[in-house]
């Protein structure tokens, strides 16, 4: 026997990591990427948080095992997990109708949905904005999903599209899936604004959709609270959906792989239900989850102190993307370069889309070692004092010339 093939050609490289990989390889000075979600501080460094430390220094101080966690996760965690994204007195956790799983990221948390909903018999088509992060159309085409796509912003602007998008939608059959992003969208950093949202959840209620909330960013747009702000229309009472979580950014814990899957159910009954088969998907995919990243998190939430400063922490990390933002901004407005780009320093979270071409994006690389996603996503966090002037110069020379 052989292997399969189909293998002996090399696969596409992601289109994210696989320009992070490029630009590892790339021997050319004063290259820049702005490729790769990550946060970095001005010296272009991902740090350690401080309340991170702290915590790992109580954790390994009291560690007397290694034993396996619950197939769905240490309780402490899927606890501070669901309050820290609804709050502890929202009507879905007094009600107990909801059921939350730790997964290892939220990449994870996407993947464990979408098994479990084949799984369970949902319909298999899921409905993802057009633009939106690569990997949503990867992970559910690979668990046998039908990809629709809803406008969401268009070419060239900067703004929801509302009407288009819900016109899509209009296609989309009772029970189909439908994917959001709860705040700081990926790519575009555009946001539906609260009346938005409340046509949304409109639509949501009359189809019967089934939506998915990717939450990756709780902190980084507004603010922990702020940023929920979408549950006013998604969360009503008794309205069922499911919601992804992810603590690489807001916490800085890339490497831990930290994240949850929450179904939330019509009542505690069916909730309980729901997680008893998403056990079971979990068990047949990585049977347990890592321990180490939610300690972490379990013991910042769970004590005032280290919860305090990890918000102060938080707040920086925010404030230093506003505030890259609107440096970007000035920088590309002071060399007259062609667009609109004012309304860039209003969006949030750590992307903006500069709207290029396919082949502005590739002379960006390939004569100014410039690396940039797609239609010219940047991460606006990696934005430095050092690559800032060489990058808005750069992109004045392919927009221009």
């Amino acid at each position: 026997m052989a292997l399969p093939i189909a293998s002996r050609t090399p696969a596409p490289p992601d289109p994210v990591l696989g320009l992070t990989e490029a630009f590892r390889a790339d021997t050319r000075p004063g290259r820049v990427n702005l490729s790769a979600g990550v946060y970095v501080d001005d010296t272009g460094i991902t740090p350690v948080l401080p309340s991170v430390l702290a915590a790992e220094g109580r954790i390994l101080a009291a560690q007397t095992t290694k034993v396996y966690r619950p197939i769905d996760g240490d309780a402490a965690y899927r606890t501070a997990v669901r309050d820290l994204v609804f709050g502890t007195d929202h009507e879905i956790v007094t009600s107990g109708r909801s059921a939350t799983s730790h997964t290892p990221g939220g990449t994870g948390a996407l993947r464990v949905a979408a098994d479990f909903l084949a799984q369970e018999g949902s319909p298999r088509t899921v409905w993802v904005s057009d633009p939106t992060w690569p990997n949503h159309p990867a992970i559910f085409g690979a668990a046998g999903f039908r990809i629709r796509p809803y406008p969401y912003v268009r070419p060239g602007e900067r703004h929801v599209a509302i009407d288009a998008m819900l016109e899509a939608l209009g296609e989309a059959e009772a029970g189909d899936l439908l994917l959001l992003h709860g705040s700081c969208h990926n790519p575009t950093g555009v946001d539906p604004s609260p009346a938005e949202w409340e046509r949304i959840g409109g639509l949501v209620e009359r189809r019967e959709l089934l939506p998915l909330v990717d939450f990756a960013y709780q902190g980084f747009g507004d603010g922990l609270r702020e940023d929920a702000s979408w549950q006013r229309a998604i969360a009503r009472p008794g309205r069922e959906f499911l919601l992804a979580s992810s603590f690489s950014k807001n916490f800085a814990l890339y490497n831990e792989r930290v994240g949850a899957l929450t179904v939330v159910a019509t009542d505690r009954a069916a909730a309980d239900s729901a997680q008893s088969h998403v056990k079971v998907t979990i068990r047949a995919n990585y049977s347990n989850p890592p321990s180490h990243g939610a300690e972490i998190v379990t013991t910042i939430l769970g004590d005032p102190a280290l919860r305090a400063q990890w918000e102060v922490e938080l707040a920086g990390m925010r404030g230093r993307i506003h505030a890259n933002r609107r440096l970007l901004v000035a920088a590309l407005e002071a060399r007259r370069i062609p667009g609109d780009w004012a309304p860039i320093a209003g969006e949030r979270g750590m992307f903006a889309l500069l709207n290029l071409s396919k082949d502005q994006v590739r002379r960006l690389r390939e004569e100014h070692a410039v690396y940039v996603v797609g239609a010219g996503r940047i991460n606006v966090a990696g934005i430095t004092a050092t690559n800032l002037d060489p990058f808005a110069d750069a992109v004045a020379a392919v927009v221009e010339g």
